[in-house]
């Protein structure tokens, strides 16, 4: 297992490099070019600046979360092949600053969607939160100016270019199904994943958050069917899977273990968090710590530590705890927390094989 840390950016990211380098573990940092619009092609000399930051530490940059898909990729326009060849060129180009591994979505208009980016906890700490109710009675563009509005820093999923025309891709989007959105990923798929194996670069699809309809949107990368899916469009090792528990986990009808078993050899990139899921179908992201939450944390590290996995793992959004001044679900502290919760699950582990071999030796 390779210890990874998401950082936007000097500039872009209230914590330091140096900060991260004294969490003990972290191998690199898990990075994008966050100012390049999706469609763009990835420059070089940006490319090479992140990777000489990283390096000045000691980290790698072996994990690039993400390179966004423009939408006319996803509706599957006319216009989707030149953004397509010029994804194909970022590929290219990341290949020579050695990236191992991209993850990606292919969610329409949101990658991710919550009602609350400091919802209150019991303990005091504040969370990312979905409110069911109040999804099903707001409007998508009252959200935006509730939460990403709001906000210094860009977020992820929520960028103001894509924010601009959100009227105008519900539209584009209204008569869209699911099989749709299927034919289109895979169209994208046949021409990326081989310029992907190409050039060493694991694909790694994220699911999508949360793995259900919101806004009468189509989702597909939901459930193990569905995973199950898109990994047999393309029978591949560089076809692959961002595994996400708290993404997956915030249905009840997901077993994340069960998907790591099956899928284990597909996974390159796994974001390990926990969730608290409610039966009115709200949830709220909690401390890594199996007791406060709804995931089986443990049994999602044994799981990844049976199928010998010797991939790259981040812990994923954390609570805001002791005051931090931080981007939503991406403080210091509670991160660096969960990653000592999964290297103390991860170091049991590894003793307890070691300690049963030793015995089974000595018999």
């Amino acid at each position: 297992m390779k210890m990874v840390f998401r950082w936007f950016g000097e500039g872009n990211d209230f914590i330091p490099l140096e900060h991260i380098k004294q969490i003990p573990g972290v191998e690199g940092i898990v990075w994008a070019l966050h100012d390049i619009p999706a469609g763009e092609v990835w420059p070089m000399e940006k490319i090479n600046e992140v990777k000489q930051q990283a390096e000045r530490l000691g980290f790698n940059i072996d994990v690039v979360e993400s390179v966004n898909i423009h939408e006319d990729i996803k509706l599957g326009l006319p216009t989707r092949e030149t953004y397509i060849d010029n994804y194909i060129k970022t590929i290219e180009n990341l290949a020579q600053a050695g990236i191992k591994v991209i993850c990606y979505n292919f969610m329409p208009v949101f990658d991710w969607v919550r009602t609350d980016l400091f919802k209150e906890l019991e303990d005091g700490s504040t969370a990312l939160f979905y409110e069911n109710s109040k999804i099903a009675n707001i409007e998508p563009t009252d959200l935006v100016n509730t939460i990403s509005r709001n906000y210094d820093f860009t977020m992820p999923g929520w960028e103001p270019e894509r924010l601009d025309y959100l009227s105008d891709l519900f539209d584009q989007y209204k008569d869209v199904t699911e099989e749709d959105l299927w034919d289109n990923l895979h169209y994208f798929l046949n021409r990326i994943i081989p310029v992907a194996e190409k050039n060493g670069i694991k694909m790694a699809i994220h699911p999508d958050d949360p793995p259900f309809s919101v806004f009468g949107l189509p989702r597909i990368i939901t459930n193990k069917q569905n995973i199950r899916r898109l990994l047999n469009l393309i029978d591949s090792p560089y076809n692959g899977l961002t595994l996400c528990s708290g993404s997956l986990g915030a249905s009840e009808d997901n077993n994340i273990v069960e998907m790591i078993q099956e899928f284990s050899d597909r996974i390159p990139f796994a974001h390990i968090r926990n969730v608290k899921r409610f039966e009115n179908g709200d949830f709220i992201e909690t401390s890594h710590r199996i007791t406060d939450g709804s995931i089986n944390i443990y049994g999602v590290m044994k799981a990844l530590y049976d199928s010998n996995f010797n991939g790259y793992v981040r812990p994923d959004h954390g609570r805001h705890i002791w005051d931090e001044k931080c981007r939503p679900g991406y403080g210091l502290y509670d991160r660096a927390l969960g990653i000592m919760y999964l290297w103390g699950i991860w170091d049991s582990l590894v003793r307890t094989r070691k300690e049963t071999n030793h015995y089974a030796v000595n018999q």
